[in-house]
């Protein structure tokens, strides 16, 4: 380990121990700064033993990054910053930040919770609770909540998206009946509401597959607590 380097110690994931890695970045001096997790999670610089709470610290490299200096500037210039958020601004998308410039968080695409691209109520709340409970029963039943949200919010968007490609087939047949009676300027028309309806549904489309992904990363990521609450 060296002054500036982004690392990282295993943490409680879901109640279920080593699972979560928990970012900050060495100062070079015995210190490290990091979102601490009290009452508040804050942007704090503590003891290097205060950050590793017993556990073994691990480095992550990068090909590119930032000066040791440029770093340090940078994650002291975030101290006292207390608006933590799971899946936009965690300590691995502050320490990456500070790294290389880019707020992104590699662990959470691997468990399948990076932000969801469409808005869904209470779910990001949900799964922090999830995470933060020491309770494996506790943080099955949140996960069933948000599995439960994002079934509410896939529930909306079909019958938009069955919406959208039905429009976007009427004005493509209204189109090829304005080019038989030659009446360019309305088929002109019917063509560019065509694809405007198109795009609709290619968005819809998107964010249905992005939640049925979820809903089976999701799935997937919960078995260890499934199989702990069951061999409990």
């Amino acid at each position: 380990m060296a002054r500036g380097d982004q690392i990282y110690v295993m943490r409680e994931f879901m109640g279920l121990p080593g699972l979560y890695e928990h970012h900050g970045i060495d100062c070079g001096d015995g210190t490290v700064i990091h979102y601490r997790k009290t009452e508040v999670a804050r942007i704090s610089r503590t003891s290097m033993a205060e950050f590793a709470m017993g556990q073994p610290v691990y480095v992550k490299r990068y090909t590119t990054s930032y000066l040791p200096d440029v770093v340090i500037q940078r994650a002291e210039s975030r101290i006292g910053e207390s608006a933590y958020n799971l899946t936009t601004n965690n300590c691995e998308h502050f320490t990456t930040w500070c790294k290389t410039g880019v707020n992104e968080s590699a662990q959470l695409r691997n468990f399948g919770l990076d932000a969801v691209r469409i808005s869904l109520p209470g779910t990001d709340k949900l799964i922090n609770e999830a995470i933060d409970s020491s309770s494996p029963a506790k943080s099955m039943e949140l996960y069933r909540q948000a599995l439960d949200n994002i079934a509410s919010a896939e529930s909306t968007l079909r019958p938009q998206y069955q919406h959208a490609q039905k429009e976007e087939n009427t004005w493509h047949r209204v189109a090829l009946a304005a080019l038989k009676q030659g009446r360019e300027e309305l088929a002109r028309a019917a063509l560019y509401r065509k694809v405007q309806w198109k795009k609709t549904a290619a968005d819809f489309k998107s964010q249905i597959d992005y939640l049925e992904t979820l809903k089976a990363q999701l799935n997937r990521d919960s078995l260890p607590l499934r199989q702990t609450i069951s061999s409990g």
